[in-house]
């Protein structure tokens, strides 16, 4: 397969995409909210996991002690495939981690007993800015039924002089009113050229079922990953465009879409993709763009598809 180029939207409403370490969302020194590569391949890894599908880079659990404690990357290994150490050949480490569906599509670091293995992946992520102009960010103040021990200590103290307050826990769930973030992404084939020299005939690299498969979890991965925080994060747009050979070379797509933040159309959001086919004019073999009709409205002449269902639009 030759290489791809496009985007993923993702929607937010009254939902936390990628929170930092504070919770509030992620966002860089001028207050522009993003979501970082990984909080986008996160709930990918989720899908192909409860697939029953090989994936290595994502937190499991083991016993210690009477305690769960993560896994470390090496007995993560370990629970997927054979036991490894200095004396295993890197050959068979390599085919092992091909295996594995997250590494075959996004590539790893691998540095375990005696084994140090880089993967670039064929499949490459941007950073998912947020489009939409007008995002505020909630915040909610949320009761424990439970007491709070440090309350519980200062209580007893004011019972002690007189002033009985007894406190539960509290806490806050931080969310973004609405946002709309949009992730670039590329897929170089030619990635997996050279390893296809190591481990032989049986290795065919980056295959159209991997396109496949990748294609599946970009459009409906965020919308299937319900979490507390994540209810309301869904996926809204994405468009694949296949290179018509191997010397094409698109930049960052995301910086060539135009979301209106202004005006509803017809009661739905806007994307405008008239620069972007601009852009690509003439050099892609394939371009399909797949969109929530019930709440988008597109600007585009290139085929269209319901995201939900893939019937063509």
């Amino acid at each position: 397969m030759k290489r791809v180029y496009g985007i993923i939207g993702i929607k937010a409403k009254m939902a936390n995409w990628n929170a930092d370490f504070t919770g509030r969302p992620k966002s860089i020194s001028d207050g522009t909210i993003f979501g970082s590569d990984k909080a986008l391949k996160y709930p990918m890894k989720k899908m192909w996991q409860n697939e029953d599908k090989k994936v290595l880079f994502i937190k499991s659990w083991k016993e210690e002690k009477g305690t769960l404690i993560p896994n470390e990357l090496g007995d993560r290994y370990v629970s997927l495939f054979d036991e490894i150490n200095a004396k295993t050949e890197s050959k068979e480490v390599l085919t092992n981690l091909f295996s594995a569906i997250d590494v075959k599509n996004f590539g790893a670091t691998f540095a375990v007993k005696g084994q140090n293995v880089s993967i670039t992946g064929a499949v490459q992520f941007g950073q998912g800015f947020n489009k939409f102009e007008y995002t505020q960010t909630e915040v909610q103040d949320i009761l424990s039924p439970f007491a709070d021990s440090k309350a519980k200590e200062k209580s007893k103290k004011d019972d002690e002089e007189g002033e009985g307050a007894k406190q539960s826990t509290l806490g806050t769930k931080v969310t973004v009113d609405e946002a709309h973030y949009f992730y670039g992404f590329s897929i170089n084939p030619n990635n997996y050229n050279e390893y296809k020299k190591v481990l032989g005939k049986d290795f065919k690299g980056y295959t159209n079922a991997d396109y496949e498969e990748f294609k599946k979890v970009a459009m409906i991965s965020a919308t299937a990953y319900s979490t507390n925080s994540k209810f309301g994060c869904e996926n809204e747009f994405t468009i694949f465009i296949e290179c018509k050979d191997e010397n094409t070379y698109f930049p960052d797509l995301s910086d060539y879409i135009d979301f209106n933040s202004e005006d509803l159309i017809d009661g739905k959001r806007e994307i405008d993709l008239l620069n972007l086919e601009k852009l690509i004019k003439g050099k892609y073999e394939k371009a399909e763009v797949f969109y929530n009709p019930f709440k988008l409205t597109l600007k585009t002449s290139l085929d269209t598809f319901n995201i939900f269902t893939q019937e063509k639009l």
